[in-house]
């Protein structure tokens, strides 16, 4: 018969044997996408912010995979993805979801916000608690606004001084009604094209030239085929960042609260990189492109040429809505 201090030892081994073979909890993981490139600002905020902070709030229970610069898609396949529940979530430009949810066009009023503070100031209001809602009845969780920035002109023909340069212009725009009525206002031929297809037309001619913040011109290269620049400053531009309601909900509570905590601080940092960022690539692109500064007759011109787009932007949008983003816009 074994003795009382071998039997002790196989029951102390029998018992460590079973703690190893209880599983232990399983690591559960979420996939954002977005079509920034992996330098851009929103991209650096969400691999070194939003999934750090993920972990560390969820106790490594919860993680993120990230994927940048178009690795699951474009915008418009990032956008579908998300709204059927095959992707979490997605950081995307804004107008990308303007064709579901027509009330976004309200923040895409011409001339409207002179600075991204004011932009903030209504978008993290009233107005966006309203827009917030809208996307959830389409299938989306909104978890904030991340700065895309001012966006400008570029082009392969000639300095943009006035709003008689644009006359005839093929110019690429994102997939947003009031996008496109502004630079048909301004007699351009624009063009709606995901930016996946951006570098090629350019590179081609397919069209003349395309509009976007400095940091994305920069950090897609778009100063290797195209010449000019100008600063037109016709819109400011927000990243929408959604998740999807049906993967959202499939979340415990818990885990939801981490999601919207971890991006939120995400958004910080994001807008403050977004800044610091900016000053640099436009620096760099004074230095590839040939930039011309609008003088503030020009674009007083330019805004009066597309004041009508806001009354047609009020029919799809709602004109309780722009109403709303005009007044507070305009507040000082």
């Amino acid at each position: 018969m074994p003795s009382f201090s071998v039997i002790t030892r196989r029951v102390a081994l029998a018992a460590s044997l079973a703690v190893l073979a209880i599983p232990a909890v399983a690591q559960q993981k979420i996939q954002i996408a977005g079509n920034f490139a992996a330098e851009h600002p929103s991209s650096v905020a969400v691999e070194q912010v939003f999934k750090k902070e993920l972990a560390r709030l969820t106790n490594n229970q919860l993680a993120a995979d990230v994927f940048p610069a178009m690795q699951l898609g474009g915008a418009k396949e990032n956008v579908d993805a998300v709204r059927s529940g095959t992707l979490a979530i997605t950081w995307v430009g804004a107008a990308y979801l303007s064709r579901i949810a027509p009330e976004l066009e309200a923040i895409s009023l011409p001339f409207v916000f002179p600075s991204s503070e004011v932009a903030f100031r209504v978008m993290d209001g009233p107005v966006g608690l309203a827009i917030d809602k809208k996307l959830l009845t389409r299938g989306f969780v909104s978890l904030g606004w991340m700065e895309h920035g001012m966006r400008h002109v570029t082009n392969s023909k000639l300095p943009i001084k006035s709003a008689a340069d644009l006359k005839g212009m093929k110019i690429r725009l994102q997939p947003n009604e009031a996008h496109l009525a502004t630079f048909r206002a301004l007699g351009a031929n624009p063009i709606a094209m995901d930016v996946k297809e951006l570098y090629s037309a350019l590179e081609q001619h397919v069209v003349d030239g395309q509009e976007n913040p400095y940091t994305v011109i920069s950090a897609d290269r778009f100063s290797e085929v195209q010449k000019h620049l100008s600063n037109t400053s016709h819109f400011f531009d927000v990243i929408a960042v959604v998740a999807s309601k049906r993967a959202f909900e499939q979340l415990t509570p818990e885990h939801q609260k981490a999601v919207r905590q971890a991006m939120a601080e995400t958004i910080v940092y994001q807008r403050k990189l977004a800044k610091e960022v900016e000053v640099k690539r436009l620096a760099d692109l004074k230095g590839k492109m040939t930039f011309t500064e609008l003088s503030p007759q020009a674009r007083e011109e330019m805004r009066r040429m597309t004041a009508p787009v806001i009354e047609e932007v009020k029919k799809r949008a709602g004109a309780d809505l722009v109403n709303q983003v005009l007044a507070e816009a305009a507040k000082r």
